[in-house]
C-alpha cells in the first residue's frame, strides 16, 4: 500500500452516509471513504451477523467495540476484542467474520 496525494484531513465518521450490507444472518453497516486506491471504513456488525462469503481481499482491521470472530478457510478461528487487530494480504488466507453480540471495526484496505 502506497499513500500518495492525500492531503491532511479530518473525517467525521458520523457525517459519512451509512450503507447496508446483508450477511447470511444480520447486517453490516459501512461508512466508507476512499483516498485514491485506499478504502477506509467504519463498520458496524449487528448482533448475530455472519458474512455470506469467504473474503480474499487484504485488510488491516481494528476492533473498536464488541467482539469479532474471524474464521480462516483452513478452520482456524481468532477472536478480536476492543484494541486488537489483524492484518492479511490480498490473496492470502481466505477469511470470514461473525459476531454474536455485534462489533464495531475500523478497516483499511
Amino acid at each position: 500500500m502506497r499513500m500518495e496525494d492525500i492531503p491532511f484531513g479530518i473525517t467525521d465518521w458520523a457525517s459519512i452516509p451509512r450503507t447496508e450490507h446483508k450477511g447470511t444472518t444480520g447486517i453490516a453497516y459501512w461508512r466508507t471513504v476512499n483516498f485514491g486506491n485506499i478504502r477506509v471504513r467504519m463498520v458496524e456488525y449487528s448482533q448475530g451477523y455472519e458474512a455470506d462469503h469467504w473474503c480474499s481481499k487484504g485488510h488491516i482491521l481494528l476492533c473498536l467495540g464488541g467482539e469479532l470472530e474471524t474464521e480462516l478457510e483452513d478452520g482456524r478461528r481468532f477472536v478480536l476484542k476492543p484494541g486488537t487487530s489483524y492484518q492479511v494480504a490480498d490473496g492470502a488466507e481466505p477469511h470470514r467474520s461473525r459476531t454474536s453480540g455485534g462489533a464495531t471495526l475500523f478497516i483499511v484496505d
